[in-house]
C-alpha cells in the first residue's frame, strides 16, 4: 500500500497525532506511543479502515473513533480502559476487533451486533464469562479468550460454525462441553493450562481439526474417539496424568507430531514406532 493510503507510526513517541494525515488513509498505525487523546479532526479519515492505537496511554475509547464510517479493523490492547464500552456495537462495519491487555471484567452484550466480525483478541484479561450475545457473531472465525477467568465456555459459542481458531488456554476450564463437536469447521483448538480431567466423546467429530494442544491439564485418558480426527497433523498432550493412550492413535492418517512428554506413562507402547515408521516426530 502506498504512503498515500497507509501511514505506520508505531514506537514513533508520539504525545499527539500529527496535524495533517492524507485524507484518504486506509491504514494507520498509531501503536507504542504515549497517546491519550485523538483529535476530532480525524474523522475526516472517511476511508480509514484500520486503526490501532496499541499500547498507549488512552482510558477510554476515543471519542472520534465511533465517527470513522470505514472501520474495519480496530486494535485498542494495551491500553489502561478497564472497561469497553457498550457502544462498541456501533461499530457495525468492523470484522477485526483486538481488546487484549485491557484490565476487562466483562464483554458487553452489544459485542453481538458485530455482525461481520471474523476476529475477536480479549485475551489476558479478567473475564469470568462471555456474553450470551456471542452467539450472534456468526461470521466469527477466530476467538482468542485465553489467559482469562472462564470457569465454562458457553454454549452459545458452539453455535458459531465458522469458526476455525478458538483458544481458551490458561483459564480455570475444567470440562468441555459435549457441544465441542458442533463446531465442525475448527482447525485448531487450543486449551492449554487449563483444569481439565476429562474431554467429550465428541471431540472426535472435529473431523478437519488439525491441532489440538491439552498441555498442562489433568487428563488421566484420551476417548477413542480420537480416531475420528483425520486431519490432526499436531496432538499436543505434554504435562497431563496420562498412563495410558488409545491406540487409536496409531491410525491416525495425517499425524505429524505427537508430544507426550511429562506424563505417567508406565512403558510407551509399541504401536509409537509405526508412527515413527511413517515420519511423524513422537516426543516422550
Amino acid at each position: 500500500m502506498s504512503d498515500e493510503y497507509a501511514l505506520d507510526l508505531e514506537g514513533a513517541g508520539l504525545t499527539a497525532v500529527p496535524d495533517s494525515l492524507p485524507e484518504r488513509l486506509r491504514w494507520l498505525n498509531l501503536s507504542r506511543n504515549e497517546l491519550t487523546a485523538l483529535p476530532s479532526e480525524l474523522e475526516r479519515l472517511r476511508s480509514l479502515e484500520h486503526l490501532s492505537l496499541r499500547a498507549n496511554r488512552f482510558d477510554s475509547v476515543p471519542e472520534v473513533v465511533w465517527r470513522l464510517p470505514a472501520l474495519r479493523s480496530l486494535s485498542l490492547g494495551e491500553n489502561p480502559l478497564g472497561a469497553l464500552p457498550d457502544r462498541i456495537g456501533e461499530l457495525g462495519t468492523l470484522t477485526e476487533l483486538y481488546v487484549h491487555e485491557l484490565g476487562l471484567e466483562r464483554l458487553p452484550e452489544p459485542i453481538g451486533d458485530l455482525v461481520q466480525l471474523r476476529v475477536l483478541d480479549a485475551g489476558h484479561n479478567r473475564l469470568a464469562d462471555l456474553p450470551d450475545s456471542l452467539a450472534s457473531l456468526r461470521a466469527l472465525e477466530v476467538l482468542y479468550v485465553h489467559d482469562n477467568r472462564v470457569r465454562e465456555l458457553p454454549s452459545e459459542l458452539f453455535s458459531l460454525a465458522r469458526l476455525t481458531y478458538l483458544n481458551a488456554s490458561d483459564n480455570p476450564l475444567r470440562t468441555v462441553p459435549e457441544k465441542i463437536g458442533r463446531l465442525k469447521s475448527l482447525i485448531e483448538l487450543r486449551l492449554l493450562n487449563d483444569d481439565l480431567t476429562e474431554l467429550p466423546a465428541t471431540i472426535g467429530e472435529l473431523e478437519g481439526q488439525r491441532e489440538l494442544h491439552l498441555r498442562g491439564n489433568r487428563l488421566g485418558a484420551l476417548p477413542v474417539t480420537i480416531a475420528g480426527l483425520a486431519e490432526l497433523r499436531v496432538l499436543d498432550l505434554r504435562a497431563n496424568g496420562l498412563t495410558e493412550l488409545p491406540t487409536a492413535i496409531a491410525d491416525l492418517p495425517s499425524l505429524e507430531k505427537l508430544d507426550l512428554r511429562w506424563n505417567k506413562l508406565a512403558a510407551p507402547p509399541a504401536w509409537l514406532n509405526r508412527l515413527r515408521d511413517r515420519g511423524c516426530v513422537v516426543l516422550l
